[in-house]
């Protein structure tokens, strides 16, 4: 699948610092400690934020962007899984309960828009600095 095509090349990007804690989410993805109002964008990326959470860290206390990427990938992955395997339940008449198939259906939907906005974002991103003047 291409995700794991993504996810292996992800993995090979470099280790960045992380900046301070400041109770908010952060440049590399890490989750802060401070309650934030929950939007439904916020919401939807609790599947990709949830893999970008867990990621390892080295041990000078950097988090590797690259594993980060690869968790949050793996996360929306995950989702996309359980709402198909909701989906054949539904078609087969063995999901008791259809609203399981609908939440799972939307986050996966969500959790899809949110990582094509980001990829759409560092194309751009990238453009820009390749199309930069030296």
């Amino acid at each position: 699948m291409a995700v794991s095509a993504i996810a292996g090349a992800a993995a090979a990007l470099p280790t960045i610092p992380t900046l301070p804690a400041t109770g908010k989410i952060g440049w590399l993805g890490e989750l802060g400690t401070a309650g934030t109002a929950g939007t439904a964008a916020t919401e939807a990326a609790g599947t990709v934020a949830a893999g970008a959470a867990g990621a390892a860290t080295g041990s000078s206390g950097t988090q590797s962007f690259g594993r980060t990427l690869v968790k949050a990938l793996d996360g929306l992955q995950g989702a996309q899984t359980k709402a198909d395997g909701l989906a054949v339940q539904a078609a087969t008449g063995d999901l008791t309960n259809v609203h399981d198939y609908m939440i799972a259906a939307t986050e996966a939907s969500l959790a899809t828009e949110l990582t094509v906005a980001v990829r759409n974002k560092a194309v751009e991103s990238f453009n820009q600095i390749m199309n930069m003047a030296v």
